[in-house]
């Protein structure tokens, strides 16, 4: 009986060594090593060619590498099929995070996501700049859909009954004299969000706030949020809009590209 622990412990062992080795193998791929030969294998290991073989034959086995004569090996089905669910895995706050950080990087002002759920907009997140903005809306808070520029640009690409349906819902509540509160005139406005591809307001849900907003795309190609900024109005003056507005239309569209690859 005392000598079967250490068998047991030594199995044990033995097995996340080979774990440990199968790992060391598929992280010797990279940009400029797409195809591994047996020799470097053993090389890189400090194994007999043989025993690398062994390695990489169990790596073939499971799918994780395939066998390409005479070069070598390279990466198998299975680690695209593990690369596919990793990128499905991953959240919109997730991937809009980095490009919402780099966007207040870059423009100075505050950034934010947001989402429509219905008749109303919710705030997914929100990055902070050097210059921090007062708002009325934080993560998570619920926000009106016929003010700011996120909300407008939300509402911008749905269908005419959809847009009837969230009106009879929600109303058309005034938060400034800047509000949109008319029927008529918010889907003239929406119509000529649509052939922008962006939204720009000022002061329509909070007082000498500017927002500007961009649709992120979904893989199935409807809006699935939008990516914004929110600043004092003079600090983007009327000179300074297209370089910002810009940037933010570059931001959505570089969140927008991240999420297509979810189903890919």
């Amino acid at each position: 009986m005392a000598d079967q622990a250490p068998e047991k412990a030594s199995g044990y062992r033995g097995r996340n060594s080979t774990a440990d080795r199968a790992l060391d193998i598929l992280l010797l791929f990279d940009d400029s090593r797409l195809v591994l030969g047996g020799q470097d294998v053993a090389d890189h290991l400090g194994v007999s060619r043989s025993t690398a073989y062994r390695y990489l034959q169990s790596l073939v086995g499971s799918g994780f590498i395939e066998e390409q004569r005479p070069a070598g090996y390279r990466l198998g089905p299975r680690v695209f099929e593990l690369a596919r669910l990793a990128r499905k895995g991953l959240g919109l706050s997730e991937i809009a995070r980095p490009v919402m950080r780099e966007l207040a990087a870059e423009v100075g002002e505050t950034v934010l996501l947001t989402r429509r759920t219905g008749a109303t907009v919710v705030c997914l997140e929100r990055e902070e700049s050097g210059h921090p903005v007062r708002l009325s809306y934080e993560r998570g808070h619920v926000l009106p859909v016929n003010a700011g520029a996120s909300a407008l640009v939300l509402l911008a690409w749905a269908s005419d009954d959809e847009v009837a349906d969230v009106v009879a819902q929600a109303g058309l509540p005034r938060f400034t004299e800047a509000t949109v509160t008319d029927a008529g005139v918010l889907r003239e406005r929406l119509a000529r969000i649509r052939a922008e591809g962006t939204a720009v307001t000022r002061g329509e849900l909070d007082p000498h706030v500017l927002g500007v907003a961009a649709p992120v795309v979904g893989a199935d190609g409807g809006v699935a949020a939008a990516v914004s900024i929110a600043a004092l109005s003079h600090r983007v003056p009327d000179e300074r809009l297209p370089d910002v507005t810009a940037a933010v239309a570059a931001a959505a569209g570089r969140i927008s590209d991240r999420l297509k690859t979810l189903d890919s």
